[in-house]
């Protein structure tokens, strides 16, 4: 094996395959807000960090002989975070808001912890809760080593048994996973993993997966590679008996022990505060109470350069709220420290005129997002006229071309936006200016020649055109109701855009389970969602395959993909090619051949314009109580990336 990272090792996203190895310490500057292992900020700053530091409320818990002195609740090698503006201050609770149980990524992201991080911008790797680790020259096996001393939020140690639970007991266990998810497999094969020692594990494939480690810092894809086995292996039956196990499962309302299984364990951490984990913070009530507590990990593994454990804030609460509007009207009054979920750029000028009344700021940041909203032709629509209409791309670049996204962006952005087609956005790999204009270019006479030229000139009465069955040609965009800010007022622009060249439109808003629900079974027309994941896509490249539904231009070819044949519809022409090429991306380890496989995919969507987008790379608002401290001013916001984990959340702090 080839040493691909060792620490600190900040390596190209692009570039993780075996025979590349970490920058020398002295080509590598500091970053602020940036992770670290202890070990390598020293050789890097020449600084030793011997003397370490808690919360006052801790100090207070090891004064009543509740918890171990804070040297014994870290690692041998902790994180070091170096703060974004400051060395922060101890105390306080983060006030935020949500909007209950179905808005659990509220928690995650400000939470979310991997093996491995991704860095600010999504561009490099960073060490999390694995502290080093190597890849074989043919990218099949990969070796990490956990943190040593690093403890699970009860104070129990984090060990390669935990991994093999995870592995064994878990991921290989046809109850709790009737299929192994997609980035632990190569070749139909699951990976093996096998414990090397106490803190070392390897993780093997049958072929080459270069894009593990992507899909281990992913925030959609990564989990752990761990479990609490100390507690979970009481609701499983190989360490359970029957009896008492059943008895647990009636108790608790479930009909499986998988159920109580799932229930108790880290995707559910919020709901249990029982569940021991390895965030900054962890739940101390659950949903029902209203009020969501989080309250700081005393065992967290990060500390700052100052030798002070993270996280500085003592507690964070979320209240529950009826819908994005209300946490709008809570920010307003003060109500929030800091916050930009459900806070969107429509928000923007209200958030401006009442700063001083709320005592807060308002942040730009820079959103991952080719186009908010697109506009989803879906390839699988029901009607069968419909679908071949929809399947001729010169019908979907007539749609696009009669789209007046100048327009789009003055009145509905206030101009903050950037026209373009739904494509990734500047500054990302495989961004492509030529594919961010392709059919972008507002032409409705062109629109209306196009739609001419492929049959669909016949009228009726009112000036709709007509189908080849004589139908008024009609579509019904579906949309989620009462979220994402201004997608009605686009979608009443588009609306208008549409019927000006002949093709009759129906706006639909629908509860966003619902509309969900119908975008799984490919029962949508036109579908709407915002052309998010764009940074490190490879990771995340559900947009641009169709697998991520909730933009459904192809939700039941991705189906098919994503079951192995098993479901959905298989595709074909330029569709069945994205998966084949992905297909050799997936195991590609040279990483030229590899680009060049992807650009594949680029170029298929450059052709067919699935996705038509309208106005994107909006600024995102987040409003910051103006004592809330190492907040970055500039940051790039995506959910591959877990925003606004990426700011570092563990060290934010109230200065007094």
């Amino acid at each position: 094996m080839r040493i691909l990272s060792k620490g600190i090792a900040l390596i190209l996203v692009f570039s993780l395959f075996a025979g590349l190895s970490s920058n020398a310490f002295s080509q590598e500057k500091i970053i602020p807000g940036e992770y670290y292992n202890m070990t390598d900020y020293e050789k890097l700053t020449g600084k030793k960090i011997t003397k370490f530091s808690e919360a006052p409320m801790l100090s207070e818990l090891v004064k009543q002989g509740k918890l171990p002195p804070v040297e014994q609740r870290l690692p041998k090698n902790p994180v070091v975070v170096t703060p974004v503006e400051e060395v922060g201050q101890y105390g306080g609770t983060w006030r935020r808001a949500w909007l209950g149980p179905s808005d659990k990524a509220a928690l995650t992201r400000i939470v979310s912890e991997r093996a491995l991080m991704f860095n600010k911008d999504g561009t490099k790797i960073l060490p999390g809760q694995v502290e080093s680790w190597t890849v074989s020259k043919d990218a099949r096996v990969y070796t990490f080593k956990l943190r040593e001393g690093m403890r699970w939020s009860d104070g129990e140690p984090v060990t390669t048994e935990d991994v093999m639970f995870w592995y064994e007991d878990f991921l290989l266990n046809k109850e709790l996973n009737p299929t192994i998810p997609s980035w632990l497999t190569s070749g139909g094969k699951p990976c093996e993993v096998e414990k090397v020692d106490t803190y070392t594990f390897r993780v093997k494939f049958a072929e080459p997966s270069p894009l593990f480690l992507l899909n281990v810092c992913n925030n959609w894809a990564g989990k752990l590679f761990y479990l609490p086995k100390h507690y979970l292996k009481q609701f499983h039956p190989k360490y359970t008996p029957k009896e008492k196990l059943d008895a647990m499962v009636k108790e608790a309302g479930f009909q499986f022990w998988y159920q109580l299984f799932n229930a108790k364990g880290p995707d559910e951490w919020y709901q249990n505060p029982q569940c021991p984990v390895l965030y900054p913070w962890k739940s101390v009530s659950s949903s029902a109470t209203g009020l969501m507590t989080l309250e700081r990990n005393p065992y967290y593994y990060k500390i700052d350069p100052a030798g002070n454990q993270l996280p500085y804030i003592d507690r964070v609460t979320h209240t529950l709220v009826g819908d994005e509007q209300m946490v709008v009207m809570k920010a307003v009054s003060g109500e929030i420290d800091m916050q930009m979920r459900h806070i969107n750029f429509s928000d923007y000028t209200l958030l401006m005129e009442n700063r001083a009344k709320g005592g807060y700021r308002v942040l730009q940041w820079k959103q991952a997002i080719g186009s908010d909203p697109m506009l989803c032709i879906n390839q699988n629509v029901k009607d069968p006229v419909l679908r071949k209409i929809f399947e001729d791309r010169r019908f979907r670049q007539a749609l696009s071309i009669a789209i007046n996204r100048d327009e789009i962006n003055q009145l509905v952005y206030l101009g903050r936006g950037k026209p373009r087609q739904c494509s990734l956005v500047s500054g990302v790999a495989f961004y492509d200016p030529e594919w961010e204009k392709m059919w972008a270019e507002y032409d409705p006479k062109r629109a209306n020649d196009i739609l001419d030229k492929i049959g669909l000139k016949k009228r009726d009465k009112e000036g709709f055109r007509l189908r080849p069955d004589g139908k008024t040609l009609a579509v019904t965009i579906t949309f989620p109701s009462g979220i994402f800010g201004a997608w009605s007022d686009v979608l009443e622009l588009v609306k208008k855009y549409w019927e000006a060249i002949g093709v009759k439109v129906a706006l639909q808003p629908v509860e966003r389970s619902l509309y969900q629900t119908r975008c799984d079974a490919g029962d949508l027309e036109i579908g709407v969602w915002f052309f998010d994941r764009n940074l490190a896509v490879m990771a995340d490249p559900g947009r641009l395959l169709g697998t991520v539904t909730d933009g459904p231009w192809a939700p039941l070819y991705g189906k098919w993909y994503s079951t192995g044949g098993k479901g959905g519809e298989e595709p074909k022409g330029d569709i069945k090619k994205i998966y084949d090429f992905w297909n050799k991306v997936i195991v590609t380890a040279d990483e030229k051949q590899r680009d060049k496989y992807f650009k594949e995919i680029v170029n298929l969507h450059k052709r067919n314009i699935w996705m038509i987008g309208t106005v994107g790379e909006l600024p995102q608002p987040v409003v910051v109580k103006n004592n809330f401290r190492n907040v970055p001013e500039e940051l790039i916001s995506d959910s591959t990336i877990s925003t606004p984990k990426n700011g570092r959340t563990e060290q934010f702090f109230f200065k007094q």
